[in-house]
């Protein structure tokens, strides 16, 4: 009897394990869904400590299986590192509107010092204020207004001092870049992005050059957040052959 395969998803950051429930309600029973709280995210709001480090643990008890890894913004930054680590289990990586990090050294202290900045602002704020300021960030505004209300509501799972950890230890600003390891990716790896999101369509078309078996496929219709405007599109593509 043939088993099912596993699939493990990873949300971006503010977001929980649950926003990719439009996602596994389109996959039906054809996976075996994990789908965590990355620390410092809702459930595991109290988890410490908050480092990639910890996290690619966590991963890795997930389940003994082989799986296809899946990773959304933060997540997709995360995933990357996780494939690299774990690349013997990784049978396929989608990556959706994802980097691999800052590779300028001097940018990325900038935006290291910028993260810590804004860390110290969630701190100050309750997780309803945080929420609302962090759905007008440019990449996410529009949104359409359900898909928003389905996000804030996601958001709220969470605590200011959670994300902010989170911020701290598994920001763009914190994480090393990966750039110049990816062609160490051996498995087939998919790069997603909102036809309304240039930066990160840039950015995949640009990974998609140094990953020996990558490709790219731009999602009309869509924005940064592909798993929650097109999940129909996400499950598709987990469910190819």
């Amino acid at each position: 009897m043939e088993l099912t395969p596993t699939a493990v998803l990873l949300h971006g950051f503010s977001n929980s394990g649950a926003s990719w429930q439009p996602v596994i309600g389109a996959l039906g029973q054809r996976y075996r869904v994990l789908a965590p709280d990355i620390r410092g995210h809702a459930s595991t709001g109290a988890a410490r400590p908050v480092t990639l480090d910890a996290v690619i643990g966590d991963v890795a008890l997930l389940t003994t299986a082989d799986f296809t890894l899946v990773g959304y913004s933060q997540g997709g930054r995360i995933a990357l590192h996780v494939a690299l680590t774990l690349a013997q289990r990784v049978e396929r990586l989608v990556l959706i509107g994802a980097s691999p990090g800052i590779a300028d050294a001097d940018e990325r202290a900038r935006r290291r010092i910028a993260d810590e900045r804004l860390a110290e602002r969630i701190e100050r704020l309750t997780i309803e204020e945080f929420a609302r300021e962090w759905a007008r960030t440019p990449v996410l505004a529009d949104i359409p207004p359900q898909l928003a209300a389905l996000a804030y509501e996601d958001r709220l799972r969470s605590t200011p001092a959670g994300l902010a950890a989170a911020l701290r230890g598994l920001g763009t600003g914190a994480l090393p870049p990966v750039w110049e390891r990816l062609g160490e990716l051996v498995m087939p790896v998919v790069l997603l992005a909102g036809e309304r999101d240039p930066k990160f369509t840039a950015l995949a078309y640009e990974m998609a050059s140094r990953i020996p078996r990558a490709e790219v496929r731009i999602v009309p219709g869509a924005g940064h957040a592909v798993h929650l405007e097109r999940p129909d599109v996400v499950a598709g593509v987990l469910l190819e052959d």
